[in-house]
């Protein structure tokens, strides 16, 4: 789950999680990410159980990270940046929360809510990431193509 701060992230979380974690009205509230699973409900896995009676159950199983908040120049280090990237990298779906509503109660970090620039800072700092581990791998791919001896391949993949 992955937004600026205080866009509801852990509150989510709990919700989904059935967890209690701090959610509070302050910025990186979360620092380290907060995981748990849940079960996925499927009426077929039930349906199947009830026919079949196996000797065990075990549903499909969705691992929920709660990230913290992912502010504008977090690829270059800013709030909690490099390891919230780092964090995230693990992960195989991205949920990204966004806040539309405004409440005088709850900060936001930029001052204003505004979801639309949220959804582009999140992105942008995203894709940034992208882009270094490709740049960092790059040279990874070309070495174990020219150890296949393809010169035409190599070339291609400049």
């Amino acid at each position: 789950i992955v937004g600026v701060p205080n866009v509801g992230k852990s509150t989510f979380f709990n919700v989904l999680c059935k967890q209690s974690i701090p959610a509070e009205n302050f910025p990186f509230c979360t620092i380290d990410p907060n995981e748990s699973r849940v079960a996925v409900p499927d009426a077929r896995f039930d349906w199947l159980c009830d026919h079949f009676k196996p000797p065990s159950k075990i549903p499909a199983y969705l691992s929920v990270v709660d990230i913290a908040g992912l502010v504008r120049g977090a690829s270059e280090g800013e709030g909690l940046g490099n390891a919230f990237l780092s964090h995230i990298g693990g992960c195989d779906a991205i949920f990204s929360m966004m806040r539309v509503f405004d409440d005088p109660d709850v900060t936001h970090i930029d001052g204003e809510v505004d979801p639309l620039r949220d959804t582009e800072t999140i992105f942008h700092e995203l894709r940034l990431k992208d882009i270094e581990y490709l740049n960092q791998n790059i040279d990874k791919v070309a070495k174990i193509v020219a150890r296949m001896g393809d010169k035409d391949k190599v070339a291609k993949n400049e």
